[in-house]
């Protein structure tokens, strides 16, 4: 019998086969504030995430360790790269979606909904269309930790998609806290976080599923539901299992929603992403650290290894 590091948590057999015994958790960033959004940029070899209350956006390289991607980053929390290549990000200060042109310059995304500042853009997710497509919950706005304490004008903590012709829609209104979203591999479903339990125990921690109808969501419900903390940031893998941060490390789901196993993290899990040069590294944005894991499978976006 394998005996399997104590990282690991294994709740179907077919979990073995996304994972190895032989993996190791590995520390590779530490010393931050509260560190989220962690996409991979496979061309330039590196990690960008979030230190969201230091409002720096790291980078961290194999070979070139750890350094400062960007100061002042408005406490930019989630981010995702676009099919062209470019960061696009969530602020919670100036509480708008933004996209980092090649140049390095920065275009406002949006801001405004029916002529309302936004909440605080949470996280973000663009698809092959080239539609933008983010959460809008208060975290940014409740306190100064990160972002700036202020009342909200918009009703609703919504979930907003922005046409490739630039038009702001509210696509889902009934959140509590929209938190983390993810398209399934061929982009007909896109998962949403429920996070609101964060401040309301009433809230259930669960993962939401919709069909994605052109520009619309049909809620089709409850896809999982996390039993150890609440969900952040997901990501799906190419063979449709879901990723899905907790408080006790990550989850992995297959496409119906039942629990695989855990990557058991020390740290209350954020957020994480696939990557590597071999894009078979998970990282893992993690309270005040960053992990990365081998998993025997790859992640559903393979723009982010610099392949399309």
């Amino acid at each position: 019998m394998i005996t399997l590091p104590p990282h690991l948590e294994i709740h179907d057999d077919r979990f073995a086969a996304l994972i190895h015994p032989m993996s190791q958790l590995e520390v590779i960033a530490e010393g931050f504030t509260w560190t989220e959004g962690p996409v991979w940029f496979g061309d330039h070899d590196c990690l960008l995430f979030s230190d969201i209350p230091s409002q720096r956006i790291m980078r961290w390289s194999e070979h070139e360790g750890l350094s400062v991607f960007r100061t002042g980053s408005g406490f930019n929390n989630g981010n995702t790269r676009d099919r062209q290549g470019r960061l696009v990000g969530c602020r919670h200060g100036m509480r708008d979606v933004v996209r980092t042109e090649i140049d390095g310059s920065l275009t406002v995304l949006a801001d405004r909904f029916d002529g309302k500042r936004l909440n605080s853009p949470n996280d973000v997710v663009v698809s092959s269309d080239g539609a933008v497509w983010f959460t809008d919950p208060t975290y940014g706005i409740i306190s100064n930790f990160e972002g700036y304490r202020s009342d909200p004008e918009q009703s609703g903590r919504n979930v907003f998609r922005m046409s490739p012709g630039g038009e702001l829609s509210a696509v889902v209104t009934d959140f509590s806290q929209p938190n983390g979203l993810c398209f399934s591999p061929d982009e007909k479903t896109l998962y949403i976080a429920e996070s609101g339990s964060s401040h309301d125990d009433s809230v259930p921690s669960v993962i939401r599923r919709f069909a994605v109808e052109g520009g619309d969501l049909r809620d089709t419900g409850i896809f999982a539901e996390i039993d150890d903390g609440l969900p952040d940031g997901m990501r799906c893998d190419v063979m449709g299992n879901l990723w899905s941060s907790a408080a006790d490390g990550v989850h992995c789901f297959d496409s119906e929603g039942t629990r695989l196993g855990k990557i058991l993290v020390p740290q209350v899990v954020s957020n994480l992403c696939f990557g590597g040069r071999d894009g078979h590294r998970m990282f893992i944005t993690a309270t005040t650290s960053v992990y990365r894991v081998f998993v025997d499978v790859r992640g559903a976006e393979p723009w982010t290894l610099g392949k399309q």
